[in-house]
Parts: C-alpha cells; structure tokens; sequence
C-alpha cells in the first residue's frame, strides 16, 4: 500500500509539472492584458508602468521559472483586476463549487443507480423503456437550455424555488455552508439538478449494462439456487459487481463537475470558481486563469488517486502492491 501510495504521488507530481507548464504558456501567450489595465487615454509611460508592475517586460521563460518557484510555496501570482493572491480568490470561491458539484454527484446517484439496476433486471418493461428515452435525453438536451427552462417552470410560473444566488450560508462544526439553511437549500436545487442531469443520464446507462451483465453469470444463477431472496441477491451480488465501473466514471466526473460547473453557475448566479473564471477570462486576468487551471489538475490527480484506492476496498482481486497505473 505504501509503495503504491510513493509511486502514484510521484506520477501524479509529473502530471502536474507538465500540466503546469502546458497551462502557464497557453494562458501567457495569448492576448494582451496590458489594454485591459490600462486606460485608453493612458500615456506610453502609464504603459510601460504597467507593464514593468506586472513583470510582463520579462522573457517568457523568466515569467515561467518565476511561476513554478512561486508555485512550489504555493503562490500562483496576484490577480491583475482585484489585486489578490489568484489562489486566495479561487478558494474563497471553491465551498460554493464543491457544494454545487457535490449535490449534483449525490443526485446522480442517488437516482441513477436505483434506476438503472432496475432497468437492467427488466429490461423489456414499459417503466424501463421510458427511464432509458428519458437518460437520452439527459445526453442530448443543452444545459444551459435545461437551466433556463427550469427556472422559467420552478421560478417565475410556479414561483416555488429561488432562480439565483447561494442564499443564506449557516455554520455547523466551524464549516460554512449553504447546505445548512433552509434558504440555502432551496437556493440549490435548480443549479444541482441542472448539472446532475447529464451524469445521472450516464449513471443509468452504466448501471443497466453493468446488471445485465452481472445477471448472467453463474454466481447470480447460484444464489438464485440456493434460495436467497431476491433483494439480498441485488444488495451483496449484484451492486457490488457493478460499482467498480461506475465508481471510476464517477471519479472523473466529478472532477468535471468541478472543473465545467461553468455554465450553470452562469446561468444561476451561483458565486463559485465558474464565475470567477468567465469574469478573468472577459478581462485576461491571466493569475486568476492559471491558479483555476491548477486548482482543477491538482483535483483531477487526486479524485484518481482516491479511486484506485477505493478499488481496492470494493474488489480484493485488485491488488495495490501490484497496480500499474
């Protein structure tokens, strides 16, 4: 376990030196921000002021090695527009991304595999026929058509739920939250449920394949034979066979509920990292794009190190001493 652990941290700092250096010279080699900090009756000298505060008159490979000695200490640049630590702006932002993704991956499953088990074990009814048209359309409809469309339904016609903005944030055990009020509850569920809809979508399809699957091995036949009731045969056969699949996609998709929350917390107000990043990307607020870009990889690595770990404690055949990744 602890060679495993050794081995995968050091792949994973690999992927972040070069994920760094990809996203450090995509970011700093497009655009110019200089205008955007400027005024435009600014003198040359205001320019060149500007340009001489912000470093950005040095050579590119200066800014880059300038970038990782400040990233090892943990200092991704000061934002241009706000005058902050770019790090610091992004976590004051990250609990209202994490509670939104959160919510969202626990409405997909919650949802999802109940109603895939149920569609792979029969396949040919109606109920399953009308879950599987309803999955393709969580796969084919826009999300920002489905927000739109459920705040004009739940929002201005039924006038039932709130359409934008956290509400009120309450304090439990020193962590704040939304999660924690009534108001911040119904605040969330519009933008939770618009962005669980395409992996709950997925959640179903794999959940369905993996049952039908499952279903057809001898084991199951077996248990059948022995005379075990049909719910323990679902509860200790069927779902833990399954989940090994549908655990490794939601690993990575959570880290894309993070990471592309985007557009929801667009379309709902929702202050987290989403918003912040649309707002630095309209003003080339380039620190701010890059501590994003890190803050996601950086999540990205560790929901896959979490998820080979959780393999292990799902399957016992999958051994950690012996893994490659």
């Amino acid at each position: 376990m602890l060679a495993f652990l050794i081995r995968r941290i050091g792949q994973s700092a690999v992927v972040v030196l070069l994920m760094a250096t990809i996203v450090f010279f995509g970011v700093n080699l497009v655009g110019d921000p200089v205008h955007m900090l400027v005024s435009p009756e600014a003198d040359q000298a205001e320019i060149a002021r500007v340009i001489q505060q912000f470093g950005l008159d040095r050579p590119i490979v200066e800014q880059y090695w300038l970038f990782l000695k400040g990233a090892v200490q943990g200092n991704l640049g000061t934002s241009f527009i706000f005058g902050q630590p770019a790090v610091g702006l992004i976590l004051e932002r990250l609990p209202a991304t994490m509670e939104l993704a959160v919510c969202a991956l626990v409405l997909a499953v919650f949802f999802g595999i109940p109603l895939g088990v149920y569609s792979g074990i029969k396949p040919k009814s109606r109920v399953s026929q009308v879950i599987m048209a309803a999955s393709i359309f969580g796969f084919s409809l826009p999300t920002f058509w489905v927000g739109i469309m459920l705040i004009m339904f739940f929002s201005v016609q039924l006038q039932l739920l709130p359409s934008t903005g956290r509400g009120e944030v309450g304090s439990f055990l020193g962590i704040d939250s939304s999660l924690f009020t009534l108001d911040g509850l119904k605040h969330i569920i519009l933008p939770a449920t618009n962005l669980a809809l395409l992996k709950m979508s997925m959640v179903i399809r794999l959940s369905r394949a993996g049952t039908r699957e499952v279903m057809q091995q001898d084991y199951i036949k077996f248990a059948r034979a022995k005379g075990l009731s049909f719910g323990r045969i679902v509860w200790a056969h069927l779902l833990k066979n399954i989940m090994i699949p549908v655990i490794t996609v939601l690993g990575l998709e959570f880290g894309s509920l993070i990471a592309f929350s985007v557009v929801t917390e667009s379309i709902f107000a929702w202050p987290g990292m989403g918003k912040l990043l649309i707002d630095s990307v309209l003003q080339l607020d380039r620190p701010v794009i890059v501590a994003y870009l890190m803050i996601v990889v950086f999540l990205f690595v560790a929901i896959n190190l979490v998820v080979d770990v959780i393999y292990s404690l799902l399957d016992p055949r999958v051994s950690l001493t012996g893994a490659k990744s």
